[in-house]
């Protein structure tokens, strides 16, 4: 991707630092701007030994004006929550996972009418999970500085390069969103973005359940279903008490002893601590309730429980490949990064259920542009 000018205007960087001080401000701002205004909107926030991020600051833009906001600013305003929540309203973000996770749990809202324009970025053919800056400077020429990336965002106040950090990590949202959408419309892919972004946050929320964290320990593969069902409980429990304490999952049980512990099955606080690496400290607080629990999910041995993914046989790994040479071809043809397209986990997803059927990855602008192989693919999935 190469573009020596910029595709289309962008702002000059604000002559000050404006900061929207209480939440009546932020509300009447919020109030003004136009319906068909997109929200540019970014976060920053400190987590080195909590379970949850901290939120440090919130950055406001929209009709050619950009706004600082503390936390406390924004968690008391009404209407912050109500944008949040409108689908109707575009919210433009860059990378947006994090800034999620911060506001389903720090305000407890399901952000929607997102556009994570990474996605969008990709899809129009800048490659696959691009830096915010480093396509800011090959858009636009404008090297970002990046030296207060890991600044400290809870102190204040803040020093004059973090808030102009701040401000230009919002800066060039809007024009990086017309360069995106003129891109996706000459492609036919404008729906794309949406969709996708939609998607994205839809897969998150899921994966914030605790009783679906399970799936993501992937070395548990090899555990039978009743040390997978005992695995799944552990899982949610450790979910539940690392959101309890507010501490990070590897302070209460890492993911390789608690899957060391389901193979284990303990039926004692004794044969708990017979378990090679589990802290002696975490049994004598917690063995006693983690051995009935262990008792209990074992007992109950679901029958309906999604078990983790295996690797694929050697058979299917031939079969695979030869399935990604078809993806790939379309990601060449459309440019459109293959991790986008088809991601590994997808791809052997595909191999291990031998059919599109039941598949909906693989529907809406997917579908499309992997028609021409569909049948390829299909006559090598058929055994």
């Amino acid at each position: 991707m190469t573009h020596s000018e910029p595709a289309v205007r962008i702002p000059p960087a604000p002559e000050g630092v404006y900061w929207l001080h209480t939440p009546e401000q932020l509300d009447q701002w919020l109030e003004q701007l136009p319906d068909s205004v997109p929200l540019a909107l970014d976060t920053e926030f400190e987590r080195v030994s909590t379970f949850y991020p901290i939120p440090g600051l919130v950055q406001l833009g929209g009709d050619g004006e950009f706004w600082l906001v503390d936390p406390g600013v924004a968690e008391q305003s009404a209407r912050f929550r109500a944008v949040l929540a409108d689908p109707a309203r575009p919210k433009l973000l860059y990378a947006m996972s994090e800034d999620l996770e911060l506001f389903r749990h720090w305000l407890g809202v399901d952000p929607a009418g997102l556009l994570d324009l990474q996605i969008g970025a990709a899809l129009a053919g800048a490659g696959f999970s691009v830096g915010y800056a480093r396509l800011v400077e090959t858009l636009f020429g404008e090297t970002l500085d990046k030296s207060a990336t890991r600044s400290d965002w809870l102190a204040r106040p803040l020093t004059p390069e973090q808030e102009r950090y701040a401000l230009d990590d919002i800066r060039f949202l809007l024009p990086l969103y017309q360069w995106v959408l003129a891109r996706l419309r000459d492609r036919d892919l404008e729906q794309a973005m949406a969709d996708e972004s939609q998607r994205f946050a839809e897969e998150a929320g899921r994966h914030d359940d605790p009783e679906e964290h399970y799936l993501k320990l992937r070395g548990g593969w090899t555990l039978s279903r009743k040390q997978q069902s005992v695995l799944k409980a552990l899982v949610a429990w450790r979910e539940r008490e690392c959101r309890r304490l507010d501490r990070p999952r590897g302070r209460v049980l890492n993911d390789g002893l608690l899957i060391a512990v389901a193979e284990r099955l303990p039926s004692t606080t004794a044969v708990l601590k017979d378990v090679q690496g589990v802290p002696g400290g975490f049994v004598k607080r917690y063995g006693k309730d983690l051995v009935a629990l262990v008792q209990q999910a074992a007992e109950a041995d679901d029958p309906q429980l999604e078990l983790i993914p295996g690797p694929l046989s050697r058979e299917q790994q031939t079969t695979c490949k030869k399935v990604k040479k078809h993806f790939r071809k379309v990601a060449e043809d459309n440019d459109i990064p293959i991790e986008l397209i088809a991601p590994r986990k997808r791809v052997e997803r595909l191999v291990k259920d031998g059919t599109f059927a039941g598949n909906d990855f693989f529907t809406g602008w997917r579908q499309r542009l992997i028609a021409p192989v569909v049948s390829d693919i299909e006559e090598l999935l058929t055994p």
